[in-house]
Order: C-alpha cells, then structure tokens, then sequence
C-alpha cells in the first residue's frame, strides 16, 4: 500500500449523492483516499455544500463562461492539477470532456455509470432497461477514455428488475449499489491495486474481464 494518501479530486454538476458516499467512506485517519477538492460545472450543485460540510475545498469553474468545450476544459485542467490529484473522479459531473482532457488523465480518471456496460450509454438508462424487458439492471464504474462510457470496466453491481418497478424504483436500488461500488473502486485505486494496463483495468496485477469485477445480489 502506498505510504501518502492518495489525493482524489471529485468533479460534480448536481446533488452529490456519489460524493457523500466516497466522503463517508474516506474518513478516519488509516484511510489511504484525501479527497482535496470538489469542482461543479454549477454553482448551485448541492454536492458543493456536501463538500464544505466535510471540510473539502470547493470550487466552481462555469462551462457557459468559456468559448467552447476545449477552452473550458483548458482551465478545468489547470484548477484540478492545482491540487495535485493522483485520481479524478466524476461524479455526476454532465459535461463531455474533449479528448485532450481525457488524455492527460489516462489510467486515472474514474466515472460511473448507471447501467451495466456496454448496455445503455449515455441517459435514461433505468427507463431504457424497463422499456427492454431486461431482468437485470445495474451500474459501472470505468476508466475514461475518449469512447463516452465506453472504457474499461473495474466493478460492475447486478439489480434484479422485479415486477412493478418504475424507472424511479429501479433508481433507487442502482443508486444504493453506486455508493456501494464507487468507494470500492477508488479504494483499490488508492491502495495501488487498480490500474489501468495496455489491454484494460489490472486488479493485483490481474487483468480484469471484459465485465470488470462483477457483485451480485
């Protein structure tokens, strides 16, 4: 295990529910994550309050101020090596980020997503999977990389669909399994277990499959 704390910058536009959860997660002193900094695309985002509560530096970098995607990202880069991140993590963070941005984050930029990939990129997933029939739903987190959710897999959490549910229902049970798999995931990370490799994400060195680590109810 790394003997430094390994810096985690968390990027947000919303209520911050994820970033809660690595909050909660991350405390106490033989924690191997410091989450240095919470930055929103959005002043109101509720997740900034969430991260003062906790002590957490804030920032807000507003996209509708800048020309272009690359423009902003140019600063956004620019606030978050301010802080020396060893890790990024998105959490509800609704920008696509360019190219460039993904690139000088390689093998450590982590996002989740609310469907079991390579199903339902992109929105309206819980809907998506009700309008399919699917009996199992679920959420991923992954490596970024210039494919929109579209990179390797680390830890995939399976929801059974159950008669009656509603895209709201079925919410819920994915959002309580993120909290579950994103603090997981930035812990393996932390400790110096996750990386990505050539071929994809490395756990102890082991190449994970195509699924990443799978957790089934």
């Amino acid at each position: 295990m790394p003997s430094s704390p390994c810096n985690v910058v968390v990027l947000l536009s919303g209520s911050g529910s994820n970033l809660q959860a690595l909050i909660d997660s991350s405390r106490g002193e033989a924690s191997p994550v410091r989450i240095v900094a919470v930055i929103s695309n959005r002043a109101d985002a509720y997740g900034l309050q969430r991260a003062a509560a906790a002590g957490i530096a804030t920032a807000v970098l507003d996209h509708t101020g800048f020309d272009g995607r690359e423009a902003f990202d140019a600063a956004l880069m620019a606030r978050i090596d301010g802080f020396n991140p060893d890790l990024v993590v998105l959490a509800g963070f609704m920008r696509i980020l360019s190219g460039g941005f993904v690139r000088h984050y390689q093998g450590r930029l982590l996002n989740i997503h609310p469907s079991l990939l390579p199903k339902y990129k992109g929105l309206h997933t819980h809907r998506r999977a009700l309008e399919a029939g699917d009996a199992e739903h679920g959420c991923s987190v992954h490596f970024v990389t210039e494919e929109l959710d579209g990179g390797p897999l680390v830890v995939q959490a399976v929801v059974p669909v159950v008669p009656g549910d509603s895209a709201e229902s079925l919410a819920q049970r994915v959002h309580h399994q993120e909290h579950q798999i994103y603090p997981l995931a930035m812990h393996w990370f932390a400790e110096g277990r996750l990386r990505l490799g050539e071929q994809g994400a490395l756990l102890d060195g082991q190449p994970l499959p195509a699924s990443g680590h799978l957790i089934r109810p």
